[in-house]
């Protein structure tokens, strides 16, 4: 009978130390997190969708007529200055130099013995003036038959990347056609468009070398190694857009950048006094973004906010909140307006330090 109190007693202190420290995991599971808006100076960057093109991008292009005799370089290759790269047939040409050469000669000789006989008196100086402008005629078109005959080797105008081979070889070449592109990749031009506003914006800016430096987005969400300058911008907005063309030159001495690509331009932007808070503190009700607000009674009230700024798990706010507002940090899908809650207020700095751990894991 004893030992059956005994084991009854220790039951009910089981039972009491197991309902009190439920009591006290409820009573810690219903407090919620709390934290204040951080007002500071911070920097965003705009994003502008941006176009990449070679500084020189040019098309070789065939100043002859004939078959094309020999490639000597390859589709994507890099050619040196100088470097040659095709050969159009040359025996026409060839043969219309021998010819304007020969008729050189013919002409360098009649003015030898024109000048002598004018010399000795025997012909006019007109006659002599006429066979010197003939000699002359002759070398002319000795020049332009050498010329042509150049122009069947194309050679690299500067150093580069050559792109797609347009023609094969063999193929009949019409003067003007199309043979390949070259680009010089060392130094990059990217095109971005700018609304009429963050022009304005911009300009008062500008003065300063900082205000110009961009950096380039890559289509692999990853940033260029090497910032760019803002150098030129367009005479004229578009009238369709509202948009006016912006002109960043960016170095590329690794060769990453290749003309045609696409990235993003990411603009500086400083903003005085901006309000943070953590985008988890926030929820949507229709197209309307809110927090709740604790009261100095401990009660939530939901406010609407306008944000002016999305950054990476923050947002900056346009209207709605100061610096000294309380907020729901979490926990927004276990509550409900108008509730009175237990909390413990974390300052900013310490939930923007988890928060930056958290998507840095």
């Amino acid at each position: 009978m004893k030992r059956n109190f005994i084991i009854a007693i220790a039951a009910s202190i089981f039972v009491f130390s197991s309902c009190k420290h439920k009591s006290e995991e409820k009573e810690e599971e219903s407090k919620f997190i709390v934290t204040s808006p951080l007002q500071t100076d911070t920097v965003i960057y705009k994003e502008y969708v941006a176009q990449i093109h070679s500084a020189s991008h040019i098309e070789l292009r065939s100043q002859e007529k004939g078959y094309l005799q020999n490639i000597y370089v390859d589709e994507g290759q890099f050619v040196k200055k100088g470097q040659l790269m095709f050969k159009i047939m040359p025996a026409i040409y060839e043969a219309e130099v021998e010819k304007a050469r020969a008729e050189m000669n013919f002409a360098q000789i009649e003015y030898n013995n024109t000048k002598s006989l004018s010399d000795n008196n025997v012909v006019s100086r007109n006659e002599l003036a006429l066979s010197k402008a003939k000699l002359d005629q002759a070398k002319a078109e000795l020049s332009l038959a050498q010329t042509h005959l150049s122009f069947t080797e194309i050679h690299a105008p500067f150093d580069g990347f050559m792109d797609h081979l347009f023609k094969r070889l063999g193929s009949l070449i019409d003067e003007g056609e199309l043979l390949t592109t070259l680009s010089d990749n060392s130094k990059m031009w990217v095109y971005f468009n700018v609304p009429e506003a963050e022009y304005l914006d911009y300009i008062k800016k500008a003065k300063t070398d900082s205000a110009k430096k961009v950096q380039l987005q890559m289509a692999n969400n990853e940033l260029f190694d090497f910032p760019g300058i803002v150098e030129t911008i367009e005479a004229d907005f578009n009238n369709e857009t509202g948009n006016i063309a912006f002109r960043a030159t960016f170095p590329n001495p690794n060769g990453i950048l290749r003309h045609g690509e696409t990235g993003k331009i990411l603009m500086p932007v400083a903003l005085k006094n901006a309000v943070l808070i953590p985008q988890k503190s926030t929820f949507d009700v229709l197209d309307k973004k809110y927090v709740y607000i604790v009261d100095q009674n401990n009660v939530l009230r939901s406010k609407e906010i306008t944000i002016a700024q999305e950054l990476p798990h923050l947002y900056i706010v346009a209207s709605g909140l100061g610096s000294k507002d309380k907020i729901l940090a979490e926990g927004l899908g276990k509550v409900k307006n108008n509730e009175k809650i237990k909390y413990d207020f974390v300052p900013f700095d310490k939930e923007l330090s988890e928060l930056n751990q958290l998507h840095a894991e």
